[in-house]
């Protein structure tokens, strides 16, 4: 499509590798859409193809904390008005079903008609570091629990006597007390195996431990003001 005079509305499809592009004029008019890769050369050319439609006034991005985050972070910086836009509704999706085009459009015009007016979070500073540093402890926490919660199976149905020692202590201390285990060679010896597969879940519980305190550190100096700031 040429270059129409007066404004237009963005709106963008946004996925793991692509992100489709739609334009809308503004009396809702479909005038193009096109895809582009998820790469800083192709969020460079959809902005291009976006502002050569004609006078770009807002884009209307889905996903603007998940798919299309970094999209939106370019545009914002570029000086184009972001609108953060939901999926279409199902209602839409069940008469016309799923494409990008689709898709693309109808967030061009959630974001013309208002019905999406919300601002993208901006992903940037300190917020944004402080989330992705939380981001590696949650997951290290959830990774230890599974290494607990394993090694507590493997007891259930290890030897009765090596459960009975084990049995009463908590959580911290059973995890030490099987790191301790000396199991011996003979891997083919169903309560040796019991005990190695014991001693390395424990080693991976502490290892996962050291992980957790570091990244709270991590979290902790993010949340000071920089030196550079009190100056």
């Amino acid at each position: 499509m040429t270059n129409i005079e007066g404004p237009v509305t963005g709106g963008v499809d946004t996925h793991g590798q692509t992100h489709h592009a739609g334009v809308i004029d503004q009396v809702g008019r479909q005038l193009a859409d096109s895809e582009f890769p998820t790469t800083p050369a192709g969020y460079r050319a959809l902005l291009a193809w976006l502002r050569g439609q004609g006078q770009l006034e807002r884009v209307g991005v889905e996903g603007t904390g998940a798919y299309g985050a970094a999209l939106a972070r370019y545009l914002r910086g570029q000086g184009v008005v972001i609108v953060e836009v939901d999926r279409p509704d199902r209602k839409t999706r069940r008469v016309k079903g799923k494409s990008d085009p689709i898709d693309a459009y109808a967030a061009a015009r959630a974001a013309l008609s208002g019905t999406a007016s919300g601002s993208p979070k901006t992903r940037d500073g300190r917020v944004e570091a402080i989330r992705a540093l939380r981001l590696v402890r949650r997951s290290a926490v959830k990774a230890r629990t599974q290494a607990v919660n394993q090694l507590k199976s493997l007891l259930v149905t290890g030897s009765a006597d090596l459960r009975e020692q084990l049995r009463p202590l908590g959580p911290a201390a059973l995890v030490e007390a099987c790191a301790r285990l000396r199991p011996g060679a003979d891997l083919t010896d169903p309560a040796i195996a019991a005990k190695t597969a014991l001693r390395r879940l424990a080693a991976r519980s502490r290892a996962l431990g050291a992980e957790i305190a570091e990244a709270a550190n991590l979290t902790r100096s993010s949340r000071r003001p920089h030196p550079a700031w009190s100056r």
